[in-house]
């Protein structure tokens, strides 16, 4: 069965949240949005775009930064509302120089920070 994106059930601006994890480790990266033609260039080049909202743009992970995202996986939910990319992250994914962009927790009621950012 061929995969067609316009199936995916986007919100009402068009977008839908993609998950990006680790495909070697299974770590939880970031979380990002696409819309229709961001799925269709992921998957036409393996080079993650996702969507900015601030900038109301696409943008290919890392082409500014040089810290990639290569497509290994490309996985929707049972619903069809969500995205998980598993990807071959090249240097940090967060904008903070961290790996993650889940380098906070919340334990005994105080913030701990989990990760330092990359030098």
């Amino acid at each position: 069965m061929a995969f067609e994106p316009t199936t995916l059930r986007y919100d009402s601006q068009g977008l839908i949240p993609a998950i990006a994890q680790d495909a070697e480790t299974g770590e939880v990266l970031m979380m990002a949005w696409m819309n229709e033609t961001a799925v269709r260039a992921t998957l036409e080049t393996g080079r993650v775009t996702y969507w900015s909202r601030s900038r109301q743009a696409l943008w290919i992970k890392g082409e500014t930064s040089g810290h990639t995202q290569e497509l290994v996986d490309f996985r929707f939910d049972c619903d069809e509302d969500c995205l998980l990319l598993q990807v071959r992250q090249t240097g940090p994914a967060c904008h903070t120089n961290r790996r993650s962009c889940f380098y906070r927790a919340v334990r005994g009621g105080e913030v701990e920070e989990l990760m330092t950012p990359i030098v």
